[in-house]
């Protein structure tokens, strides 16, 4: 017998700035539906806890776990992952200064400490070097050492507004 809570459920999603609508089961998370169903590989998934950040999307603005949330509870909210920054093949400026400074070595974490970053930049485009620190702490590298990933976050937050580094 079929419980009604367990059908799928057909979900319109807003996923950078295209609405997708895909069938899904309750239970999948966003992470999930955003991999296999909209084939948005850049969400990459690590820990599976929400631990690690790798799949760290913004849902309406703020940084998420995509792996902590059902693609149920995403429906009606505005979801941007790593996809998004680059437009018309050209890397964001956030994407260019992870490469000017050396912030990636594997480049596993690197989607999530993107999607962080951006959540991070534009609730606080003023942050300091040791606000940049503190958020971008909630995200885990193995390869780096944090310092080239706060440099880069810092360079693109001073140059958005104008500032020198």
């Amino acid at each position: 017998m079929s419980h009604p809570v367990n059908d799928p459920h057909l979900l319109t999603l807003s996923v950078n700035d295209a609405e997708h609508e895909v069938v899904v089961e309750p239970r999948r998370t966003l992470a999930d539906v955003l991999r296999h169903d909209l084939r948005l590989t850049g969400t990459h998934v690590g820990c599976e806890h929400g631990v690690c950040g790798a799949c760290t999307v913004l849902i309406d603005g703020a940084p998420a776990r995509a792996c902590l949330v059902f693609a149920v509870q995403a429906e009606g909210a505005d979801v941007r992952t790593v996809e998004s920054l680059a437009r018309d093949g050209e890397l964001s400026d956030l994407q260019q200064a992870f490469g000017d400074h050396h912030a990636l070595q594997c480049g596993f974490c690197t989607p999530g400490f993107l999607m962080l970053a951006e959540g991070v930049l534009a609730e606080q485009p003023d942050a300091s070097r040791e606000d940049i620190r503190e958020a971008l702490s909630a995200n885990l590298c193995r390869c780096t050492g944090y310092q080239t990933i706060v440099d880069a976050v810092h360079a693109t937050a001073c140059s958005r507004r104008g500032t020198n580094a």
